[in-house]
């Protein structure tokens, strides 16, 4: 049986979810941080040892100057209470993403959401905040150009934003949108890919069950 060992999920749908209940957009991305909780707790459970969330991109900068704002809030608010329960269960939070545009006081908030767990030894979570694969990838050939002499697989593998976190086995998008939107481009190169109709806020536990499944599943080759 192959094990699934980085789940990674594009949480996708957050506004669509709440047109359809007649709620205001924001009321979809609170619902869906919500969500990762339920789902954390889940891989936990079937002993997944790493799942990353694509929460907020670089693109994503565009969107309105109300739903920037009220997300920035968001994530401020949640972050130290996702690090605490993380910490309680012994799980450990990864911020992957790039500082550029983040205000300072909120960077200074997630450092110190993963300070508090970073002796933590079970799942680890990752959340894609202020993240673009193409820009990972830049960062990672920048600092392995001037730290290495030289732009290989291996110097920009170990540049990559927290390098210690593996490949994607499985790569999971919602709400029926069939791309990766430039989800951990890198780590992503030999992911199995499911994309499902169903929006991010409506995800449950035996979603996550089902993902793994699907997963075994599949026949892994690798190009041989």
């Amino acid at each position: 049986m192959t094990e699934l060992k980085h789940l990674g999920i594009i949480c996708d749908g957050n506004r669509r979810w709440a047109k359809e209940r007649g709620l205001p957009t924001l009321e979809g991305h609170k619902k869906g941080l919500a969500v990762i909780e339920d789902i954390i707790s889940a891989a936990d459970d079937l002993k997944i040892p790493y799942v990353s969330f694509y929460v907020f991109s670089t693109e994503n900068w565009g969107r309105s100057a109300e739903e920037v704002s009220y997300l920035m809030k968001l994530i401020e608010f949640q972050v130290m209470k996702l690090a605490k329960k993380l910490k309680k269960n012994n799980g450990k939070l990864l911020i992957v993403g790039s500082k550029q545009k983040v205000d300072p006081k909120l960077m200074s908030l997630l450092e110190e959401a993963e300070e508090i767990t970073k002796d933590c030894t079970g799942i680890t979570v990752g959340i894609c905040f202020n993240y673009g694969g193409e820009l990972e990838i830049a960062d990672a050939a920048t600092i392995a150009a001037k730290e290495d002499g030289e732009i290989t697989p291996e110097t920009i593998r170990k540049h990559l934003y927290h390098p210690e976190i593996p490949d994607v086995d499985m790569v999971v998008r919602t709400s029926g949108e069939e791309r990766i939107s430039g989800f951990m481009l890198w780590r992503a190169s030999y992911a199995e890919f499911l994309f499902l109709k169903k929006y991010f806020p409506d995800i449950t536990a035996d979603d996550v069950e089902m993902m793994l499944k699907e997963y075994e599943n599949r026949n892994r080759r690798f190009g041989k």
